[in-house]
């Protein structure tokens, strides 16, 4: 069942939360050992939470848009009392005090929470395989990676053990999971999301979004955790529009561009290509209008994330120093703690992307290193924009590639960086995207279609994937 099914089963009365839990904590049980998607599965709170759900719809109350849906959370995403790592040895024994503000929509909506999932180390990677606690596999085919750094969210939507789950996207970090695990991931607009309580890696860059079996779910979890929250600064007040409403309002009059220079990345796939082409022509036999558009600066995209990302990192993750939280390491003063401590507690791809920012910033290249990267952001968005003047959403491919193999890539991190070439540039402008799936490679895996829209036009953006994910093969 669809999220939307068990929501209205549960409230009807029809279907108790607790059977509904209870059915996914079997699925959990049979392939968890297998996939490795949950750094901790939360069965007693869960089976605790339908109860209580289920005596609110005994007495007549209606618990609301998501009551008894289960939900993965990634673990960056504070829960009161519950560990909260980041799938990082330095925050081990931490649970915070207090709960995310989306985790605070998704129990007033009536969700439960099952688990917190895996994730490369502090959102960093690509692959889920930068964790301490493992890799997470791919549900489909366990000898392939889910993509990263939501990996675990994504395959625990994949897997079954959840209809519904939340990461977030720094650099593609829920849509190029989605796609390799062949589900829907969103990355909403900077800011239409509150951010707080998720622990962060780039602050202008992080964004929390849904993961879910097809886009009328995704278009409802979206529509239940955004909106203004005083407690994040970076909090817009307008509102986007609610995108549930929308999904059947088809692409009639709809400009679509094709992104040239997404569709042409090195190493792309040819049948990754063929889905981007095949989505096009589904959207304009709905009557959109399609051509190809040019956005040459998209090209500089990664080059110039792997230098502003990383200094962020460099900056929000000083804080992690065995002082006030997390591991501390034993050593003779308080300089040897704080560096046995972050040597201890960070893993390689922490400490390579710590270097990469700190560098960066350095007095004598910070102009020749992040604020050259700072004036390549501007330039993407002006080109985007530019875009969006004749175009009201683009299309692109999510992944120039289906899921690789575990280990396939660990060896080398430019090629890893690679595999967000087509998310970046999104994350960089913030605007909002989404991947649909859409067929699948000449290896029997996933292919993801991105489709882009600009800031607070996600209503758009989900009538085309709509239409796309109708069509698809």
């Amino acid at each position: 069942m669809t999220a939307l099914e068990i929501a209205a089963a549960v409230r009807r009365g029809e279907r108790t939360a607790r059977s509904v839990v209870e059915a996914h904590l079997d699925t959990i049980s049979a392939r968890e050992a297998e996939v490795h998607a949950f750094n901790l599965v939360m069965a007693d709170a869960a089976l605790a939470r339908a109860d209580e759900l289920d005596a609110r719809v005994a007495a007549g109350e209606d618990p609301g848009p998501l009551a008894g849906v289960p939900i993965a959370l990634k673990d960056n995403l504070c829960t009161t009392g519950v560990p909260t790592t980041c799938s990082s040895k330095i925050l081990d024994g931490w649970k915070p005090p207090y709960d995310a503000t989306v985790v605070d929509r998704l129990r007033a909506a009536g969700a439960i929470a099952v688990g917190k999932t895996n994730l490369d180390e502090f959102a960093m990677g690509s692959s889920t395989e930068n964790s301490a606690f493992g890799p997470t596999r791919n549900p489909r085919d366990t000898t392939r990676v889910p993509g990263g750094s939501s990996g675990g969210s994504a395959a625990a939507v994949a897997a079954g053990f959840a209809p519904l789950a939340l990461g977030s996207d720094t650099g593609g970090s829920i849509r190029q999971p989605a796609a390799f695990c062949g589900i829907v991931g969103a990355k909403p607009t900077y800011g239409a999301v509150s951010r707080y309580g998720l622990v962060a890696f780039a602050s202008s860059l992080d964004q929390i979004g849904p993961f879910a079996v097809d886009v009328a779910d995704a278009a409802l979890l979206l529509d239940v955790i955004a909106g203004h929250d005083p407690l994040d600064s970076t909090s817009i007040p307008d509102r986007m529009s609610g995108v549930t409403a929308v999904l059947d309002h088809g692409v009639e009059g709809v400009r679509v561009g094709i992104l040239t220079e997404l569709s042409e990345v090195d190493g792309i796939q040819p049948e990754v290509r063929d889905s981007v082409d095949a989505a096009a022509l589904t959207l304009e036999k709905g009557g959109a209008t399609v051509e190809p558009v040019s956005v040459p600066s998209v090209a500089h995209g990664l080059a110039a994330y792997y230098l502003i990302a990383p200094a962020e990192a460099s900056s929000n993750l000083a804080r992690y120093d065995g002082v006030r939280y997390g591991l501390r390491a034993e050593a003779d003063d308080v300089t040897s703690m704080n560096a046995r401590t972050r040597d201890e507690g960070f893993g390689a791809e922490v400490k390579r992307r710590i270097m990469l920012g700190t560098y960066a910033l350095s007095a004598g290249y910070y102009d020749a290193y992040y604020g050259q990267a700072q004036r390549v952001r501007t330039l993407i968005i002006r080109e985007l924009a530019t875009a969006y003047e004749r175009f009201d959403v683009l299309l692109a491919p999510t992944s120039p590639t289906t899921a690789f193999e575990l280990g396939a890539k660990t060896a080398d991190p430019l090629t890893m960086y690679l595999s967000d070439v087509c998310t970046i540039p999104t994350n960089l402008a913030g605007h909002p995207a989404i991947s649909v799936p859409f067929g699948s490679g000449t290896d029997g895996l996933p292919i993801g279609v991105q489709v882009l829209a600009p800031a607070l036009r996600e209503d758009t953006m989900f009538r085309a994937a709509a239409v796309i994910e109708e069509a698809a093969p």
